[in-house]
């Protein structure tokens, strides 16, 4: 299929693709009629704009597909989404692969209501985990670098999670399940009217697992409520809480040899390894109409607390991370609309100020065994070897606007300019630390305060056609970029020598951006039932991160200095078959390699990368005999990926899986159901993930044959 893509950016404009996404209800309407298609979508541009006159790859999970899914981990519903998959690490722990290989590096922007879960410069591969998604109001996510309104990380794609909306009518659901390894789940949430004009919805939930796998219990609790309250005839007030903490052994990721994977794939080398987490938002938005303006202002606040004692840690560098940061944020933002070309003009400001710290003590770690095979069964704490604060703060000023020069054509453009900055204060000297790790001593530099700023200017071009009241062209050309986190500037690792760690320490102070050009054209609507979209694209990262070694200092460190492309085709398609009989189909295909990635070993240019699956597919067929019941059958596909980045047939690939799942409900009256949903029900032996650890194939098994039941209750 690489003939469909062209080398220059701008002339993959001229790409064609299909991407299948269930659009919805239509209107009648002349054939350049540009609003004949329904749906809306509020990620773009933080209120409800029309989605066939939105220029991106967007698709929305409902509130009904959330319920039927009834995820315990984001990727069993995420991966409806063309071009999504999401693999598991520990219990709702996640790596990511949109429009990217799998990997828990910051190249997504992960939202709630469209606020940033966490700070650019606290970033977590697993923030989704602290929403409380299996009470979402809804899923919407875009795939490739965000709008003019979305700032750094927005590079592979992004996810904004919609609480659910309150409801002045009193309302309550109740849902209790349990299931394999002694898995349970409460979920429950109400609301009622507030005054003449308020209304307040709360959301809980509490679940358990012990794990499949030895040590690999998890624990979570989480809260939401929603205040929403009109002003006068023209103004909305929203508050929103929300609340999680988690507990959890992470041991679940450990990765196994061949030969374990598939005769003892309950083992663990790493049980030692823990992660507890609390997350608390809180954020109120005014909105005000204002004639054919709206102005709207949203403070918000975070507190994101961890400590952990991650398994990644274990083999190389072992200890005990506990970081801190609070956020205080505002979200302004004024839009005007115009009667000439149909122009609507957003002109807004982002501010985040972001304190934070960082405290790591060395472990001295009982270990037995070799290679891939070592078991990690104890450990004491050392020295210490991370002390500081650290201070993240941006400021990011925009522009968006959108016209129709003619009837059919709707054209976007954007520009956002992004400051971020950080204030370094060391609470340890200045000089190294000496730490015993894994039987050796090692040295971790240490440098007195410093700052460090990063400026982005971003443009965005879009466009959309309507062919016809039912088929509609669109194509954008985005910028996006990742500004270094504080772990990448000022925890720079260890090395062998006190100067060699102070070398170090202060190369990684001269990390730039990471750097992303995308191009995309695509093709949505509908025809006798069926709903599709259709999209190519071709997405470039620059300046990405490569382990080299320093020519002046002969230290080896993180360079600016990788290239890798993106390119693909993602379709999206669904339609009734038969009497409440309906086929949802989510495909696929990309190709994903380095251009320029010389390591301080070897020279990856031209291979293809590892965790890169070339196809992924969620198919499901749902049946609905009758109102509120349902059996859905789920094909979930990813293809063969390398499992290292040489491409060496030596450890050869990972070949790949399908799983089965079953998710049934039937409804026993208007305000009671019951359901049952079985997980990988052929019980198929596949890896969450797979790699090369001391030149061993490894694996880290998944979830076998798990099956769920439970009762739903609403009144």
């Amino acid at each position: 299929m690489s003939h469909l893509f062209l080398s220059s950016p701008l002339r993959g404009l001229g790409l064609a693709a299909i991407l299948l996404f269930p659009l919805g209800a239509q209107t009648s309407g002349s054939p350049s009629a540009v609003t004949a298609l329904q749906p809306v979508t509020v990620t773009g541009t933080r209120e409800k704009a029309l989605l066939v006159e939105t220029p991106v790859s967007i698709a929305a999970i409902q509130a009904e597909a959330i319920r039927d899914t009834a995820p315990l981990h984001p990727g069993q519903l995420l991966g409806q989404v063309p071009g999504v998959a999401v693999a598991v690490t520990n219990g709702e722990g996640h790596s990511t692969a949109i429009r990217q290989p799998f990997t828990t590096s910051p190249v997504y922007l992960f939202l709630e209501d469209g606020i940033p879960i966490r700070a650019t410069g606290f970033f977590n591969h697993n923030a989704l985990y602290e929403v409380n998604l299996p009470r979402a109001g809804g899923i919407e996510v875009i795939r490739g670098p965000g709008t003019a309104l979305h700032g750094s990380d927005a590079i592979g794609g992004i996810v904004n999670i919609l609480s659910r909306a309150p409801n002045a009518n009193p309302h309550a659901d109740f849902t209790v399940e349990g299931g394999a390894f002694g898995t349970w789940r409460v979920l429950a949430g109400g609301g009622l009217a507030v005054g003449d004009q308020g209304a307040v919805q709360v959301d809980l939930n509490r679940t358990h697992t012990d794990g499949w796998r030895q040590q690999t219990a998890y624990d979570r609790q989480s809260y939401n409520v929603r205040f929403d309250q009109r002003v006068g005839a023209d103004a909305m007030l929203k508050a929103t809480l929300g609340v999680s903490r988690i507990n959890q052994q992470t041991g679940a990721n450990s990765a196994l040899t061949f030969t374990d994977y598939v005769t003892n794939p309950t083992r663990n080398h790493l049980s030692i390894a823990y992660r507890k987490v609390s997350a608390e938002r809180g954020s109120l938005e005014y909105e005000q109409k204002l004639g054919s303006s709206l102005f709207s202002l949203i403070p918000y606040f975070r507190d994101n607390a961890m400590e952990l004692n991650g398994t990644y840690n274990l083999n190389s560098d072992p200890r005990i991370e506990f970081g801190h940061n609070v956020s205080y944020g505002l979200l302004g933002k004024w839009r005007k609309n115009f009667v000439a070309w149909r122009t609507r003009l957003i002109a807004g400001l982002d501010y985040d100020h972001s304190p934070g710290s960082r405290r790591e003590d060395n472990l001295l770690v009982t270990r037995s065994g070799t290679g891939a095979n070592t078991v990690f069964s104890a450990y004491t704490l050392g020295t210490r070897i991370y002390d500081y604060h650290v201070t993240f703060q941006s400021i990011s000023p925009y522009l968006h606007a959108e016209f129709s020069p003619a009837p059919a054509l709707r054209v976007t453009a954007g520009l956002r300019y992004d400051h971020l900055n950080y204030d370094f204060a060391n609470r340890l000297v200045p000089g190294v630390v000496t730490a015993s790790v894994l039987g050796a001593n090692r040295f971790y530099g240490q440098l007195g305060g410093s700052e460090a700023s990063f400026s982005r200017l971003s443009p965005k071009l879009g466009a959309t056609y309507a062919l016809t009241p039912h088929a509609h062209l669109y194509a954008s050309y985005n910028f996006g970029f990742r500004a270094p986190s504080e772990a990448q500037l000022y925890r720079a690792g260890n090395d062998t020598s006190a100067p060699n760690a102070l070398a170090r320490a202060r190369l990684a102070l001269g990390l730039k951006p990471i750097k992303a050009e995308q191009t995309e054209v695509g093709f949505r609507g509908d025809a006798g039932g069926w709903t599709y979209d259709l999209v190519a694209y071709q997405l470039q990262k620059r300046d990405d991160l490569v382990s080299q070694r320093d020519l002046a200092t002969n230290v080896t460190t993180n360079t600016n200095a990788g290239k890798t492309e993106h390119r693909g085709v993602e379709l999206a398609l669904g339609a009734p078959l038969a009497a409440g009989l309906r086929l949802d189909t989510a495909f696929s295909y990309a190709r994903h390699r380095y251009l320029e990635w010389v390591t301080a070993t070897a020279n990856f240019n031209g291979k293809t990368m590892e965790s890169a699956p070339a196809m992924l597919t969620n198919t499901r067929l749902t049946w609905r005999p009758r109102g509120g019941s349902m059996v859905q059958l789920e094909w979930v596909r990813i293809s063969s990926y390398w499992l290292e980045a040489g491409n060496s047939a030596v450890f050869g690939r990972y070949p790949g899986h399908d799983l089965l799942n079953v998710r049934t409900r039937y409804t026993l009256t208007p305000h009671a159901a019951l359901f049952v949903r079985v997980m990988n029900a052929a019980d198929k032996r596949f890896a969450d993930s797979a790699s090369v650890s001391s030149n061993t194939p490894v694996f880290s098994p998944g979830l076998p044959r798990a099956v769920y039941a439970g009762v739903e209750l609403t009144w």
